[in-house]
């Protein structure tokens, strides 16, 4: 009997355990047919790692998933297997899904459903409804950001990421740069190029134009087409006009040439912090980012340092005629374009951003840029034998995709194609960055980022401009007047400099292998005079008379000859052009680099704390606080009524003020998600830009009139930007969206 009982009860277990296995039989054959479908469907996931296969038969991703929300040995893809198996599981033949709908093939029967045709049917499974999709992929993007801040906890910070900061600090130094460079070469290209004050002005806002423009364009398509693609085609434009500017001649030819390098270096910083901050873990990402900012100073101090070194070098010259001249500050500029070159170079060895390749669908693209991070870390710190554990991540499939007209349709038909739904893709995600979900941040964000380029490029141009206006100032207070006097028989081969003479009268006398400086004869009488072999600067001659008098090989145009009477008197060999006179105003060039230099080197010590305190005190306090301390230190304009104080409150300014635009810029890169981060940066950027032109504009108007109207112009906009500034939600510890 017992032995009857132990049968039966050991055959019911043989039973039972059959069962189990024909179970978990018909579970891994379910698994497999749902991966199967699943690669077909998602032509983002059809390439696998051999590694990937091999797991995936051993264990079946068995794991199980991280606490700190990483995803190990598991993922999505794994919990949607279990799915498949268990969908398939009690299903009719008539449920199951027909594996050739995945690839837009009717069933032979499809047409009978609701009096739809094949193609219709096929249509209405291959587009679902769109609200449900975008919930779906916010889900997704979600799921991603928390496994992917994980991820980078365990690729650790370390000498990729600081290999990185050195490749893109080289494009951020280029965009330094070329904010100083038409500014340096103004005093000499202006007489290279014979340029009116309008031409001049024209000039000096065309990089800001140009910039304007980029970041706008570039941030767009960085989001498109990938942020190391989008900086290195925007590095090339800038280092190839920057180098043609250097060469050509005429105006119109070199404003062409520093606009379309303005527009290449626009894209550098919207591209540059949102690139970065994708390989960068939340808890030290607002310091790294300030450290970034380093580089911007670092190119203004290059600039500064190349002018000062090269400019004033004359005899650094060559020219081919009277046609084509290459003096000094055409081989600063070409000096200039040195950052931007090294960039690309660089950045040719760096890799594509692993989070951009997520949220469009590339999975094995971006994994093994991840396994790159860690192995280069681990083995850098000494542990090269630690293994990336990460086996699959999720991914983002992209909302929309490029369309094919097919092989026989013509190249050009192609490429329009391609690039009408490109513009397409661009202009819809700038329209998204003003959906109701992100616009409030948006106009807030757009207040704070033009009230601070507004006050900060009027006042930081408006600085050299007080400068210069006092050092004329002072000069004009040196003037010495000669009146009545009366010269025969003289010969004057020396310098003439800062003089007025008024009601003379010069008889017989010879002006030969002269400089005129800021020279002013009035009501003066020339008789059997000599000129000869004339180079002058700032000087007139008003209401005079010329009787027999010989003008030889000189720049005394008519028009330095206001109101003037010619009287027997010849104009031969005049020289031509603008050619460079041996200046002036040299020492003020030494000035104006030294000024700039002092200028961006006492910002170091505003990057360095706002680096240090950026990820203890937040975004906000330090963005506010900067701002409120900059406000008041616009006060203190009012006694810059000398030279060195306007220098002194220069650097105070500067100093203060970069803490605010380190945190706005790590704000900026915090607040958006990663498919709109560079359209909604290169859109701020922009409007910074524009602002910066209209504050250039307005500040330098009331130079030599009033202090008040840029005073109050400033401390408003920074009060004003402080008080929307802390409006905005904070960002610090939060992982990147």
């Amino acid at each position: 009997m017992d032995d009857d009982g132990r049968y039966r009860d050991g055959r019911s277990d043989f039973i039972r355990g059959a069962k189990d296995i024909a179970k978990v039989a018909k579970k891994q054959v379910g698994k497999k047919v749902g991966r199967g479908v699943d690669k077909v469907a998602d032509e983002y996931s059809r390439r696998s790692y051999k590694r990937f296969e091999e797991e995936d038969d051993d264990d079946d991703y068995a794991g199980v998933q991280s606490g700190d929300a990483g995803y190990y040995r598991n993922d999505s893809r794994a919990n949607d297997e279990e799915g498949h198996s268990d969908s398939t599981e009690g299903h009719d033949e008539d449920d199951e899904i027909y594996e050739g709908e995945y690839q837009g093939i009717p069933r032979a029967d499809s047409g009978k459903a609701g009096g739809l045709d094949g193609v219709e049917a096929a249509q209405a499974q291959q587009f679902r409804d769109m609200a449900a999709y975008e919930g779906e992929r916010r889900k997704d993007q979600e799921e991603l950001a928390q496994q992917y801040e994980a991820i980078l906890q365990e690729c650790g910070q370390g000498k990729f990421q600081w290999t990185l900061y050195f490749v893109l600090g080289l494009a951020l130094m280029a965009d330094g740069v070329e904010i100083f460079v038409v500014g340096f070469v103004l005093p000499s290209a202006e007489k290279d190029m014979c340029l009116s004050e309008p031409n001049k002005g024209m000039l000096g806002l065309i990089v800001y134009l140009g910039m304007m423009v980029g970041a706008f364009v570039w941030g767009g398509l960085a989001d498109r087409i990938g942020r190391r693609q989008t900086l290195l085609i925007s590095l090339s434009i800038n280092s190839v006009f920057a180098f043609f500017s250097s060469f050509v001649q005429g105006y119109i030819s070199f404003l062409f040439c520093r606009l379309a390098s303005g527009v290449g270096i626009g894209g550098s910083i919207p591209i540059v912090f949102s690139y970065y901050s994708e390989f960068l873990a939340q808890e030290k990402r607002g310091e790294h980012l300030s450290w970034l900012c380093m580089f911007w100073m670092i190119g203004g101090i290059y600039a500064s340092a190349m002018a000062w070194a090269i400019i004033p070098h004359y005899g650094w010259s060559f020219q081919m005629g009277s046609a084509y001249q290459f003096h000094s500050w055409r081989v600063f500029v070409l000096v200039c374009a040195f950052p931007s070159v090294a960039a690309i170079c660089a950045l040719t060895t760096m890799p594509e951003s692993p989070r951009f390749y997520l949220e469009n669908g590339k999975h094995d693209e971006a994994w093994m840029i991840l396994k790159q991070v860690h192995d280069t870390n681990m083995r850098a710190k000494g542990y090269p034998e630690r293994v990336f554990s990460v086996t699959t991540i999720k991914t983002v499939k992209p909302m929309d995709e490029f369309s094919d007209i097919g092989d026989n349709a013509p190249w050009h038909a192609k490429w329009r194609l391609k690039l009408t739904q490109l513009f397409h893709q661009v202009w819809s995600n700038f329209l998204a960055i003003f959906s109701p979900e992100y616009r409030r941040t948006t106009y807030m964000m757009m207040a704070v980022w033009f009230s601070m380029s507004f006050s900060y490029y009027g006042l930081t141009v408006w600085f050299p401009d007080m400068i210069k206006y006092l050092q004329k100032q002072e000069y004009s207070s040196r003037t010495k007047v000669f009146v009545k006097e009366r010269v025969e028989h003289v010969t004057f081969n020396f310098t003439l400099e800062n003089q007025i003479h008024r009601q003379g009268e010069y008889f017989n006398d010879k002006f030969m292998n002269l400089k005129l400086r800021s020279m002013v004869f009035e009501d003066s009488l020339f008789e059997e005079c000599y000129f000869e072999d004339i180079t002058s600067s700032n000087t007139f001659f008003k209401n005079c008379t010329f009787i027999a008098t010989l003008f030889y090989n000189t720049d005394l145009f008519k028009y330095r000859l206001v109101n003037s009477r010619l009287i027997n008197s010849t104009f031969l060999h005049n020289k031509e052009g603008c050619l460079l006179s041996d200046v002036s105003d040299e020492n003020n060039a030494y000035m104006v680099y030294f000024v700039s230099f002092l200028g961006t080197l006492a910002v170091l010590p505003g990057n360095i704390v706002s680096a240090l305190l950026m990820d203890k005190i937040g975004r906000l306090r330090m963005l506010a606080g900067s701002s409120v301390i900059s406000c008041v230190s616009c006060f203190f304009l009012s006694f810059g009524n000398s030279e060195s104080a306007m220098i002194a409150l220069l650097c105070l300014f500067g100093g203060i003020s970069i803490a605010s635009w380190n945190s706005l810029d790590v704000l900026t890169v915090e607040l958006y998600p990663s498919d709109k981060r560079t359209t909604a940066f290169g859109f701020l950027n922009a409007l910074c830009k524009l602002a910066a032109v209209l504050g250039i504009s307005i500040f330098t108007s009331f130079v030599g009139i009033t202090k008040a109207v840029p005073i109050m112009f400033a401390s408003g906009a920074l009060a004003a930007g402080s008080f929307l500034a802390l409006k905005l939600p904070e960002t610090r510890g939060q992982v990147l969206q």
